[in-house]
Order: structure tokens, then sequence, then C-alpha cells
């Protein structure tokens, strides 16, 4: 008895693989014959999935330019910054602050930490046109790559650069086309004067905002300015970034505030917050409402390219009224022709999303866009992968309700009908 019923259960899976092996065969089949219908029909489908797709694939372009523009500023997911003051007003001893810092590092292991001056300090340049007080900011290595900061040309600072006779700086774009552009493999230097006597050498160009940036600055190491005058002038205001996990910021901010606070001078205070834009509730919930909008925009587009399909295939089955009463006198059933009526739609349907998707992994990819849109972007994330799926499925779900009437309609015809037509 077992083997009965084992035996029935394999020729009933036989009998609906056959059948649906020559469902697709005959849809296939049709999708051959009727070539430049099809391929009108499909136009429409094809444009509305690669819209669909290219839509997601630049939303994820675009998630990563405005993270990336973000971190510029406010640093990495996530940065940690950690600001020093005294509640009476009085000056806060940079050097005990700093080495409380040190130790406690020590025991955290961060490895991604800067020391940051943001703009306070001018300091006196021998320009062509004579001494002139520069903006300046002062930071460790590890600042750039916090910040994703960019270079037009030449290098970022290194560890051993603060202890080079001629210590390095970075220069912005205006100051060094004031200088002449002079090219950087020539090693340039710039002079200074007052507590700033010497010479720097400039290693890197920061670049213009835009043609209206004029903006003249230098960057040095933090300890290239304190071997030059000493000590942070204590009115001056140091801030700590730490890039740490995401994961982590919450945990760690709290328990790093305390124990940096233990060991501060008297009267010391401090604050540990989160510089970075993933702080923010509404950060991801911006990028998914800009994302369901132009996908709700393509959503239409490929709707309305159905109901053409929808038109074409009514059209197209009046003009196969024989075809179908010649299958029906031949014994096909009435769920024969629904199946084969339907899946004409949806295989055609999904080879117009396969094409669409190429189409939009290719306009996605293309120098052009990239180059014009997303220019300098550092870490290109691959195509998403949902957005392929997300196409295919749309394509395939089109092609079910753009075939659902046709296929109805198709039903309903006669042997009869073979004769009239």
């Amino acid at each position: 008895m077992p083997q009965t019923k084992a035996t029935t259960r394999d020729s009933t899976w036989s009998r609906v693989s056959a059948a649906i092996v020559g469902t697709f065969g005959e849809a296939w089949g049709e999708l051959r014959t009727h070539k430049l219908r099809v391929i009108l029909s499909l136009i429409g489908i094809a444009v509305a999935v690669a819209a669909l797709t290219a839509v997601v694939g630049l939303g994820e372009l675009q998630k990563q330019a405005t993270l990336e523009n973000n971190e510029r500023w406010g640093g990495r997911i996530a940065t940690l910054r950690i600001d020093t003051f005294t509640e009476d007003g009085s000056p806060v001893d940079w050097k005990a602050a700093d080495e409380r810092f040190l130790a406690v590092n020590e025991r955290y292991g961060f490895t991604h930490t800067t020391r940051l001056i943001d703009g306070q300090v001018q300091v006196p340049a021998q320009l062509p046109e004579g001494v002139t007080m520069i903006p300046s900011k002062q930071y460790d290595p590890a600042y750039p790559i916090i910040h994703r900061a960019k270079l037009q040309e030449g290098r970022w600072f290194s560890a051993g650069d603060a202890e080079l006779l001629a210590p390095p700086i970075v220069v912005s774009a205006p100051l060094w086309e004031k200088l002449g552009s002079p090219p950087l493999d020539t090693h340039p230097t710039l002079g200074m004067t007052e507590a700033f006597t010497g010479t720097y050498q400039i290693i890197g160009v920061l670049p213009k905002a835009g043609e209206w940036d004029q903006e003249l600055r230098i960057d040095m190491l933090y300890d290239s300015y304190v071997q030059r005058v000493g000590a942070v002038p204590k009115e001056v205001s140091v801030s700590r970034e730490i890039w740490v996990s995401g994961k982590k910021a919450a945990e760690i901010g709290p328990v790093l505030a305390m124990d940096l606070r233990a060991g501060l001078p008297h009267g010391a205070q401090l604050t540990v917050s989160r510089s970075d834009m993933g702080a923010s509730p509404d950060f991801e919930q911006s990028f998914l409402m800009m994302q369901i909008i132009t996908s709700a925009i393509s959503s239409i587009v490929l709707l309305l390219g159905g109901l053409s399909l929808v038109n074409i295939q009514l059209v197209a089955m009046r003009q196969r009224i024989r075809e179908i009463g010649v299958r029906r006198s031949f014994g096909a059933s009435g769920g024969r022709i629904f199946a084969s009526v339907m899946m004409e739609s949806v295989v055609a349907t999904a080879v117009a999303g396969v094409l669409g998707i190429a189409l939009a992994v290719a306009l996605v990819r293309s120098p052009l866009i990239m180059n014009s849109l997303f220019y300098g972007l550092q870490d290109v994330p691959p195509f998403p992968f949902v957005a392929a799926i997300i196409g295919l499925g749309a394509a395939v779900l089109t092609g079910a309700l753009a075939g659902l009437v046709p296929a109805i309609v198709a039903t309903r015809v006669r042997v009869i009908d073979a004769i009239r037509y």
C-alpha cells in the first residue's frame, strides 16, 4: 500500500511538471511567433522596470553620497565629541586634560582619536603681498579619516610628521593659488613669523567648495602647533573626537564621560556627545521617505505600461480566436488555454524585466552618472540586489495582471468561433 501511494504521488508530480513545462513552452512559442507585437508591447514595461530599479539603485548611491557629505562635517557614524570647560569660565589646563585622556584611551583602546582646534588660531604667513594673518586648524592624523576629508592634491599628515625640521602643512586651494600653485613634488614651503617663525612644507591642497570659495586656510598638526607655541593657550578651546562603532556609541558615551571626569583638574567639566548625523532620529526616515516617493512615481509608470500591455493583448486576442478555437477542437481545456495566455504575458514581461534591470545597472554605473552626480564618492556601494528583485518581481506581477483579462477572454472562445473567424 505505501508503494502504491508513492507511485501515485510520483505520477501526479510528473503530470504537474509536464503541464508547467508545456505551458512555458507554449508561451515561449507564442512570443517567438508574434515578435513584433511582443516587442512593441514590452518596450514600456522594460523602460518602467528600468526606471523602478534605477530609482532604488540611485537611492543607495544618493544615501551614501549624503552620508559622506555629512560625515565631512560631523564625522563618521559614530563620532563622539568631547568638550572640556570650567563652570566659572576660567581657563582649562589643556595639558592636564590631555594627560587624563591618554590614560583613559589606553584602557579603551580607541584607534581613531583626534584633538581639534577649529579656526580659533590665526597664523602670520608670509605671502607675496606681505605678512597676512590666516585662519588655521590644528588636529591629529586621524582627523581626515574621521571626517572623510578630501584633498585636491598631495597627502595628509602622518604620525611622524611632527618630528620634521620643516613641519608639514595643508593649505586651501585659494592660498595655494596665491603662492603660484607650485607643484607639490618640488616641496614648496611657506614662511611664518612671530611665535610660528620658521619654514613649513606644503604637503597637501584642500579643494574648493565651489567657485565662490576663496577662503585662505592653513591646517597643521596639533603637535607641531604645540611645539611652536610651547603650550596651547588656555583661552583656546580644544575638542576631542573619537570614531567608535555605531552600535557601541550609546554604551560607551556615558561610561567614558564618567571615567574622564574622575581625573580632571578641580573645577573642570566635560560633555560627551555624538556629532555625526547618525545621532539624529530622522536619519533613516529621511532616506526612506525619499525612496518611497521616487518608487511610487516609477510604480505609476509601470502601471501605465501594464495597462497598455492589457490593451494590446486584448486586440491581439481577437486576432487569435481561430487559433484558440482550433486548439479547443483538439481537446485543449479551458484551464490549459488560460494558463498558456497568462504565462505568455508573464514570460514576456519577465524578459522585459531582465532587460530593464540590465539597462538600469548600466545606467546607474555609467561614467556619466558617477562623474556628474556622485563624483568623489569614496565608498561606492554595490548595486543593491534587492533593486533587481524588486524590478523583476514588479515585471512578473505586471505581466500576471496584464494577462489576466486576455486569459479570461481566451477561455470563453468556442470551437464554432474558429469557423466564423
